[in-house]
């Protein structure tokens, strides 16, 4: 199936020194009647793949807007002057974007992708069983298990029914992140799958602060 990506990134008056959660801070007050900006519904999180997701990438910061949550930011992306980013404000002077269509399916060959931000792979369950795990092959045939549910779970959100069995292979290596001022375990690294992933698109948990994304290999 195809999906709707609208990227954009704002162009600022000096370097943006901030985080993705943030970023998504500013996009949450600034725009509270627009649900899809920060994911809750009367004070309750939203249960279902962000449609909004904020990112720090090689030093860019970017919001990617997918189907509905690209109409958004068409409404939005330009009605701000300025960025209060924690304790600073970033004047405006423009912003970049751009709308693609991107391919959400099975492929009938292997994909390769990295992760340009870390992958937050483990829930309470199974982080129990990847400590439990003998060895390091043991511990990446649980997480290239667990990426493939993460993807199942994009897929069903976007409403793919996905036809085939998707098969992956994680090559990743555990890193330290913080969550909310949280030491959290992460990965980093590497992964090939029988499946099309949009260009930006996050993977895993908290991908709306940025988590997860991952990016074609050439």
């Amino acid at each position: 199936m195809k999906l709707r990506v609208f990227t954009l990134r704002v162009l600022t008056d000096a370097p943006i020194d901030a985080s993705a959660a943030q970023l998504r801070g500013f996009f949450a007050t600034k725009f509270n009647d627009y649900q899809l900006l920060h994911h809750h519904s009367a004070d309750k999180v939203i249960y279902d793949y962000p449609r909004v997701q904020y990112k720090v990438i090689d030093g860019r910061h970017l919001v990617l807007g997918i189907d509905e949550g690209a109409e958004v930011l068409k409404e939005i992306y330009d009605q701000y002057e300025s960025l209060r980013l924690g304790s600073t404000t970033y004047n405006v002077i423009g912003q970049e974007f751009g709308v693609k269509e991107c391919e959400l399916s099975i492929s009938d060959k292997y994909c390769a992708y990295a992760f340009t931000t870390p992958w937050l792979a483990l829930n309470q369950t199974n982080y129990q069983k990847f400590y439990a795990c003998k060895n390091r092959t043991e511990r990446l045939e649980l997480l290239s298990r667990t990426l493939i549910g993460n993807i199942l779970s994009i897929s069903k959100s976007f409403g793919y029914t996905v036809p085939q069995r998707i098969e992956a292979v994680v090559d990743v290596n555990a890193a330290k992140t913080r969550l909310k001022s949280v030491s959290v375990m992460a990965f980093r690294g590497k992964f090939t799958t029988n499946f099309e992933i949009p260009e930006l698109l996050g993977v895993g948990k908290s991908v709306s602060r940025g988590y997860g994304t991952v990016q074609k290999c050439n």
